[in-house]
């Protein structure tokens, strides 16, 4: 009776989860619909196509993104790797709550926590 009773707690904490997750992923696709058609027509009315709005990310910025990604993967094989393979992608919030649980579990430093979860979400 005991172990059904963990089973279905543990069955609804996972349904939760991808509810969870499955709810954030139906906001960012609403999200990026709405604002990608208002920043179509905002660009289009716009008098000045030709000054951009914000500058463009210069080749150092790509470079330190592209390095902080391939230490993230870096801690993730050497603190992680070790049981699990890469999850698939979920939203950050339901990653980073993994991450901290596993923090605890696998005595992954805060600076290596941060790594693997820009890693694990971009």
């Amino acid at each position: 009776m005991r172990k059904t009773w963990i089973l279905r707690c543990c069955l609804a904490a996972v349904a939760l989860l991808v509810r969870s997750a499955m709810a954030q992923e139906q906001e960012k696709a609403e999200k990026s619909s709405g604002t990608g058609a208002a920043a179509a027509a905002a660009t289009a009315s716009s008098p000045d196509m030709h000054s951009p709005a914000l500058p463009k990310p210069g080749r150092e910025v790509v470079a330190e993104e592209r390095a902080a990604r391939l230490e993230g993967e870096k801690r993730f094989r050497t603190n992680c790797g070790r049981c699990h393979q890469q999850p698939h992608k979920f939203p950050p919030r339901v990653m980073a709550t993994a991450i901290r649980h596993m923090r605890v579990r696998a005595m992954i430093t805060d600076e290596d926590m941060r790594f693997i979860l820009r890693y694990m979400t971009q």
